[in-house]
């Protein structure tokens, strides 16, 4: 299974599994199953509607949902629609931020081209030639799609044990945490990736960066990671007592 190594603006890599081309079209499908069975709902209700009334609310009721299905879950799912939550798959930024409303628009916007010409072909080549699994769409938006659990069981992300000998430390704000808030600080990560539990993962983030009072544009969990890594670092140099 390729895997890609995002390098971000400070200097922090995380490694990813991508997603297959497989698991793409099969979460495309379940996708299209979801707005399919919403279609037959609405059809189903129709019954009850007067025939003035009925296609114009039939237009409003399958044909909004069937345009903007996509954007509206990636914004308010994480960068999930329903049917890569149901693959385990997510989009990410190549620079290891979260991606932001502009990000999802450009990847919704080129969908027409990606998947509506020659029936996602287009998409297909794209991704299987830049070696990264990323459409137009994400060549655009800077963005991919990855794999939240490896097919591989090789857990994948930025290392949390002692990093090597010329490791930077990007937050020296590190060393103000005691051993126990590390562990709780691990166990919450690793509860909240499991789970799926971005939430949670946010919730941890933004305790952290009260208490030690770091700023950062990274993602909640590649932030976490990082001030595991250099946790470690300093540790394993000895800068505690």
């Amino acid at each position: 299974m390729a895997t890609i190594r995002v390098q971000t603006t400070q200097n922090v890599t995380i490694e990813y599994e991508v997603a297959s081309i497989g698991d793409r079209i099969i979460a495309t499908i379940l996708d299209y199953l979801v707005l399919f069975v919403w279609a037959v709902v609405v059809i189903g209700l129709g019954s009850w509607l007067s025939r003035t009334t009925l296609p114009w609310v039939a237009i409003a009721l399958v044909g909004v949902p069937y345009v903007f299905y996509h954007l509206i879950c990636e914004v308010f799912l994480n960068g999930q629609s329903l049917g890569k939550r149901a693959r385990d798959l997510k989009v990410v930024r190549l620079d290891g931020g979260r991606p932001g409303l502009g990000d999802y628009l450009l990847r919704w916007l080129l969908r027409l081209i990606d998947l509506g010409i020659f029936s996602g072909a287009v998409a297909v080549i794209t991704i299987l030639l830049n070696g990264r699994g990323q459409r137009l769409g994400d060549l655009a938006a800077g963005t991919t799609v990855v794999r939240l659990r490896p097919a591989t069981g090789k857990k994948l992300g930025a290392t949390v044990g002692p990093p090597d000998p010329n490791y930077q430390v990007v937050f020296p704000q590190a060393a103000n945490l005691a051993d126990h808030d590390v562990a709780l600080i691990r166990q919450l990560l690793t509860q909240g990736l499991e789970r799926q539990n971005y939430l949670l993962l946010n919730e941890v983030a933004n305790k952290v960066k009260g208490l030690t009072g770091i700023y950062t544009t990274l993602s909640d969990e590649a932030f976490l990671r990082t001030l595991l890594r250099d946790h470690a670092h300093l540790a394993s140099e000895g800068y505690y007592s």
